[in-house]
């Protein structure tokens, strides 16, 4: 990756995007450890803002001095609340390499351009009835979508305008409880403790997402608010040995990869697993075993970096990886790559980037995504510290 320095006009608006304005099945959440809720008084080492707040701060299970402000207060950072939607056909502003978000439940698939989430964070929606929550913080690169029911009740999301180790903190409109990105996790207030559940994303190139939705649809730039959705405002925050902005203790950076070099992260069971997407460029077909599941990594060449040039489509090329079950009816299969394609060892079988197979006996099948990120790797790390690091 290029080296190129991260300059101060472009340190100031890392507090515009990250904390500023201006039938897929599901798995296991990649949830950081659990810790028992705490009572105390709001200004227990708390060093944000109480003020216009209904958040019950006597209760946190994370300590408050490392929750800081990252410039704009509560909503600074617009969340879309009535997203609207267009054909593909009809998106002309994107091009191929630019990244997306891809969520799908059942046959509706949507893709959430990175152009827009870098300037809003938080896209409240409804997917084939499912309520969602699609969720982006530039400064960890995690690109996650929750599902937002409740307990049976339905929550809205917002920004905080606060972070905890670098990462976007969120807020839920019906508590005003706080929330980890990163973990999907409540951390302050009144539902503490309690855990949203992860639902499957891709982050990969609009080219990826239109060959494989043709009749997707893709969240429009009609969202009620005056962004330049054109600029990044992030240009060379991507390089992969700089430090992380705004992470408080240096400490937690976990030196067994670069701070900035981009993983693809899951955790199955009990174990944490990230896969180093230098390593994936070179190995795009990867089997594993992770909590005792079998599972095959796919990388992919085309998306582009969002945080590198000065547009979200003008970073440098970083390529896309997804993880999916490697069991199909009971039987487990062993993939490899032939003449550019994936094909399983078992069957023969042809199989694409999304998982699905294109020819042979398995032609129709299609493989389980599990819920995986694409972050930095600090970002990964700091939140699930016993990650394993794959070693070829």
């Amino acid at each position: 990756m290029r080296r190129l320095p991260v300059l101060l006009p472009a340190l100031a608006l890392l507090t515009v995007a990250c904390t500023g304005p201006a039938g897929t099945p599901r798995t296991s959440a990649p949830s950081a450890p659990a810790a028992s809720p705490t009572s105390g008084a709001p200004d227990d080492g708390l060093r944000v803002t109480t003020a216009g707040w209904s958040t019950d701060f006597t209760r946190y299970d994370v300590p408050l001095d490392e929750i800081i402000g990252g410039g704009p207060g509560k909503d600074g950072i617009p969340a879309i609340d009535e997203p609207k939607f267009l054909p593909v056909d009809r998106a002309d502003w994107l091009v191929e390499r630019e990244p997306v978000i891809a969520v799908g439940i059942g046959d509706d698939w949507r893709a959430y351009p990175i152009q827009i989430l870098i300037w809003h964070e938080i896209v409240n929606d409804v997917v084939a009835d499912t309520p969602v929550t699609i969720t982006f913080c530039p400064l960890c690169h995690t690109a996650i979508a929750f599902d937002r029911t409740l307990d049976g009740r339905v929550l809205d999301f917002g920004t905080t305008g606060n972070l905890r180790h670098s990462d976007l903190v969120m807020y839920d409109r019906q508590t005003e409880s706080w929330w980890q990105q990163a973990t999907g996790r409540a951390i302050v207030g009144e539902l503490t403790g309690t855990q949203l559940e992860f639902l499957p994303v891709q982050l990969i190139s609009w080219g990826q997402f239109v060959e494989a939705h043709p009749d997707g649809a893709v969240l429009s730039r009609d969202t009620g608010h005056p962004r330049d959705y054109d600029r990044n405002p992030y240009p060379g925050y991507d390089v992969a040995d700089s430090d992380p902005f705004l992470l408080g203790d240096k400490s937690l950076i976990d030196g067994r990869l670069s701070p900035k070099v981009r993983i693809l992260g899951l955790v199955v069971g009990d174990e944490a697993a990230a896969y180093p997407f230098p390593f994936l460029a070179e190995h795009p077909v990867l089997n594993d075993e992770v909590g005792g599941e079998p599972i095959v990594v796919v990388w992919a060449d085309g998306a582009a970096s969002g945080l590198g040039g000065p547009t979200v489509a003008g970073g440098e090329i970083v390529g896309a990886a997804n993880a999916f079950s490697r069991e199909v009816d009971g039987r487990t299969l062993t993939f490899e790559t032939d003449a550019g394609l994936m094909r399983d060892v078992e069957t023969g079988s042809a199989w694409t980037f999304e998982g699905r197979a294109t020819a042979g006996e398995l032609e129709g099948t299609q493989l389980q995504l599990l819920v995986a990120d694409s972050p930095f790797w600090f970002a990964w790390a700091v939140f699930r510290p016993d990650t394993r690091v794959w070693q070829p």
